[in-house]
């Protein structure tokens, strides 16, 4: 029997994405043990979850490092010494450098609240509602060096009511990642989906630059 991967979940925030992906896990859903979570932020929730949890937890404060490379360098450390082999960034709140995206290329997911391309970076619900869009939603992607502009595995929608502000769309979005990410995990990890040639394949067909709908993974297209 083969050895399972070892995950790393970088967060900054309350940690409910790790959680679902910690669950995930646990129930053999995603073949991968959750080694590691790793926060910037001192009492961040996840840094929290983890230690629930048993899981290694680990505080790199930003601010104690004086350039991007020196921070991105002690997360490598970290990662080495826990035997990592893949990384999720579960609103993990720092653009990281190339050099650390070269070290786990194909191998480092992030979750981005919004249907990319549209709305990379910041502020993504207001601004969702601020164009008078009538849907948005949430994308996992490969990470490259272009922020937020790697190749797509599985993306979901959510309509925009009437009556939402940035708060009640933020929580319904959520919930949506909760589903999203841990599937696009599991596909991964077992080789079904792959970075190939600065795009993702699923079982050896190339994406679209989309990735899988959520309403599609419901017609049967998971494998």
């Amino acid at each position: 029997m083969s050895t399972p991967q070892r995950l790393a979940v970088l967060a900054s925030g309350r940690g409910s994405n790790l959680a679902a992906i910690a669950d995930a896990c646990e129930e053999g859903r995603i073949p991968a043990e959750l080694a590691v979570v790793i926060s910037n932020v001192k009492h961040a929730g996840a840094l929290g979850e983890a230690q629930k949890r048993g899981i290694a937890a680990h505080c790199i404060p930003h601010r104690a490092y004086t350039d991007r490379e020196a921070f991105d360098h002690a997360l490598l450390q970290v990662l080495a010494d826990a035997e990592v082999s893949f990384v999720a960034l579960a609103g993990f709140m720092r653009i990281l450098t190339e050099s650390f995206i070269r070290q786990y290329y194909g191998s480092l997911l992030n979750i981005h609240p919004s249907v990319l391309p549209k709305y990379p970076g910041l502020n993504t619900h207001q601004r969702a509602l601020d164009s008078g869009d009538r849907e948005t939603g949430a994308t996992v992607h490969f990470v490259i060096p272009a922020l937020d502009a790697g190749p797509a595995v599985l993306h979901g929608r959510v309509s925009i009511r009437d009556d939402d502000d940035a708060l009640s769309l933020a929580a319904r979005v959520q919930q949506l990642e909760h589903r999203i990410f841990p599937q696009a995990l599991a596909w991964c990890l077992d080789g079904t989906v792959t970075l190939r040639d600065g795009a993702a394949w699923k079982n050896g067909e190339p994406l679209g630059e989309g990735g899988i709908d959520v309403t599609d993974m419901d017609r049967g297209a998971a494998p």
